[in-house]
């Protein structure tokens, strides 16, 4: 049986601290959510949205996107069945279930911010983002967090992350890039300057391929 990891007092956490991360290679990690205080389940990060999480021994920052996420019994023999009750009636009947089920996800590594870069009083705006596979991944029990806006924005001034996610293999790349873009088209209230470059990005990558380009684009609610 597996046991649950062990959980920091949610009024001690940031408040985007949602996961830690349990297994982890050089193209990406899978993290596990983090129990809230009360009886329910751990919040899910969406398909397509950013986290982030450090590489401790050089200090860089790593992105990523959440590109697949699952809630299963902590005990791997047991599977869990259904009850026909209410997440209510769950609260007040069987309590224990919220303690025996983990919520974990996978996320994609896009890219990296050095330490060198967010340490030496450089403004924000100003550090260096390098959008290909950090050195190395961020190691197990590292915290996971999911990224605010600011950095989403500034992370996606450029569009060369296109590519790795474009390589990926077993995963839905056409819908991950698709929630990737609609959250970000969303964030930038809708900018479709940023939109057209995106699009033309993804034409160099897929070589002219305009069936698939067109299926992703579509999944963009503009």
């Amino acid at each position: 049986m597996r046991l649950p990891l062990p959980q920091f007092a949610a009024q001690n956490r940031q408040p985007n601290h949602i996961a830690e991360v349990i297994e982890t290679s050089t193209t990406e990690f899978l993290a596990q959510c983090l129990d809230p205080d009360d009886l329910s389940f751990p919040a899910m990060p969406p398909f397509g949205s950013w986290v982030k999480s450090a590489e401790e021994e050089s200090g860089n920052q790593v992105y990523a996107i959440v590109y697949s996420a699952s809630t299963s019994p902590i005990d791997s023999v047991h599977r869990a069945r259904a009850l026909g009750l209410s997440l209510q009636e769950l609260r007040e009947q069987q309590p224990q279930i919220f303690a025996m089920l983990k919520t974990e996800f996978r996320a994609a590594i896009v890219g990296f911010e050095p330490y060198s870069s967010r340490n030496n009083g450089v403004k924000p705006d100003s550090a260096i983002i390098y959008q290909h596979l950090p050195p190395r991944p961020p190691q197990l029990h590292q915290a996971v967090y999911q990224c605010d806006t600011d950095e989403i924005l500034r992370f996606t001034e450029r569009l060369d992350f296109l590519r790795t996610l474009l390589q990926m293999n077993g995963v839905p790349v056409d819908a991950l890039v698709a929630a990737m873009l609609r959250e970000v088209y969303g964030l930038r209230r809708a900018d479709r300057d940023w939109l057209v470059q995106a699009g033309r990005m993804l034409s160099l990558y897929l070589k002219d391929d305009y069936d698939r380009l067109r299926t992703i684009l579509s999944q963009v609610h503009i």
